[in-house]
C-alpha cells in the first residue's frame, strides 16, 4: 500500500527556474506612462501587455487558469460565469499593475489614507509591541505596501528575505529608482546557522522580519507540508516556521492588495496574530508545522476569494516539481 504522507512528483520545472517576465525598459516604460497619464490610462495601455504575456507564456497562462479555475469552483456564485482566457488576462493586468505598485512603494511616500485598514484597533495593538515579529506573507497582492504602510512607525526596522535572483531587472529598477532600496532585504537561498543567528540578532533588538510562506523551496519537497488551498492539495514550505521557532518571537500573516469592489484606489491592510510564540518538538514536528501552515492558507484563500486576481504565483501550484529528489515525505 502506497504511504499518503509520500508526495508523488511530476515533470514540472520549479518556480525559481522561470525566467523573469519583462524587461528593464519595459519596466522604466511603465513607470513613465504612469507618471505621464495617471493609472487610469496605464491600466487601460496595459491590457494589450497581458494580452502578450497571456499567448507568450504557456506555462504561466495555464497556471492562471487552473488558479482561476479553482477560486470559481470554491465560489461560483461570486463569478458571472467560468473564467475563461478573457479572465487570465484580468489576471495578467492586475498582476502588471502589482509589478508598479511595488515600484512605487519604494519611490513615492506611501500615506495613511492610502489604506483600508481591516481592524485598525488589533494593527495599533501590534504597532505599539516593541518586540521583534516574523511577518510570514505571500505572492498574494503587494507586501512592499506593508513595508511602506509602516513607515509611519518610524521606530521600526524592517528586514525582507527574498529569493529574487530570477528578478535581476526588477532588481536593478529599483536601485536605479531609489539606491537605498535594498537596504533592509536579503538574499535567503537556505536557512543555515549564520543566517538564523543574524536574523536573532535582528528581531531580539526589536526588528521585524518579513518572509513569504507560499512557494516551495529551493531544496525541494523534503522541506514542505501539504495543506488544502481551494479544495485541492498542495506542498507548502515549512522554512517559516522552522525560523518562527529559532527566532521565538511572535508571529504575524499580512495581507496588503487592491480590492476593486471597495476602492480602487485603495490598499486594503491585513494583519493576523499567528502565535505568540511557534512551538513544535521532534515526535509532533509534521503535525505542528502542517497546523501553522493549514492556518496560514486558510488566511490567504478567504483573501483571495475577495479579491481573485490578487494571487500571482504563475506556476503549476498544485503540481510538484521534477527536481524535488524522488517521492518526498512531507517533512
Amino acid at each position: 500500500m502506497q504511504d499518503k504522507s509520500v508526495l508523488q512528483t511530476v515533470d514540472v520545472e520549479h518556480w525559481a527556474s522561470f525566467k523573469e517576465a519583462g524587461t528593464l525598459y519595459g519596466m522604466q516604460f511603465m513607470l513613465f506612462v504612469y507618471r505621464i497619464f495617471g493609472r487610469k490610462i496605464f491600466s487601460i495601455i496595459v491590457y494589450p501587455v497581458s494580452l502578450y504575456f497571456v499567448l507568450c507564456r504557456p506555462a504561466a497562462r495555464q497556471a492562471s487558469k487552473d488558479y482561476l479555475l479553482a477560486n470559481y469552483t470554491s465560489q461560483p456564485e461570486q463569478w458571472e460565469k467560468q473564467p475563461g482566457l478573457q479572465h487570465s488576462i484580468i489576471h495578467f493586468k492586475h498582476f502588471a499593475e502589482t509589478i508598479l505598485d511595488k515600484l512605487l512603494a519604494w519611490v513615492d511616500d506611501v500615506k495613511e489614507d492610502d489604506f483600508i485598514i481591516e481592524d485598525q484597533t488589533l494593527v495599533e495593538d501590534i504597532m505599539s509591541d516593541k518586540r521583534g515579529q516574523l511577518v510570514i506573507g505571500s505572492h498574494f497582492g503587494n507586501l512592499e505596501f506593508a513595508r511602506g504602510f509602516m513607515q509611519r512607525y518610524r521606530d521600526k526596522v524592517i528586514n525582507i528575505l527574498v529569493h529574487d535572483k530570477h528578478s535581476a531587472n526588477f532588481v536593478n529598477m529599483m536601485k536605479k529608482l531609489n539606491p537605498d532600496s535594498r537596504l533592509n532585504i536579503y538574499q535567503v537561498d537556505e536557512f543555515d546557522v549564520q543566517t538564523m543567528l543574524l536574523l536573532k540578532d535582528k528581531t531580539d533588538r526589536g526588528e521585524w522580519v518579513f518572509i513569504a510562506g507560499d512557494r516551495i523551496p529551493l531544496a525541494g519537497l523534503q522541506h514542505t507540508v501539504e495543506v488544502s488551498f481551494l479544495g485541492k492539495k498542495a506542498p507548502l514550505p515549512i522554512g517559516a516556521y522552522i525560523l518562527a521557532k529559532a527566532l521565538a518571537c511572535p508571529v504575524k500573516l499580512m495581507f496588503a492588495y487592491r480590492r476593486p469592489d471597495l476602492a480602487a484606489d485603495k490598499v486594503y491592510f491585513s494583519i493576523y496574530k499567528l502565535a505568540d510564540k511557534v512551538h513544535f518538538n521532534r515526535s509532533d514536528r509534521i503535525e505542528k508545522i502542517q497546523e501553522y501552515a493549514q492556518t496560514f492558507i486558510n488566511e490567504l484563500q478567504r483573501h483571495s476569494l475577495l479579491a481573485p486576481y490578487q494571487w500571482f504565483n504563475f506556476y503549476e501550484f498544485w503540481s510538484l516539481p521534477q527536481n524535488s529528489k524522488k517521492s518526498i515525505r512531507h517533512v
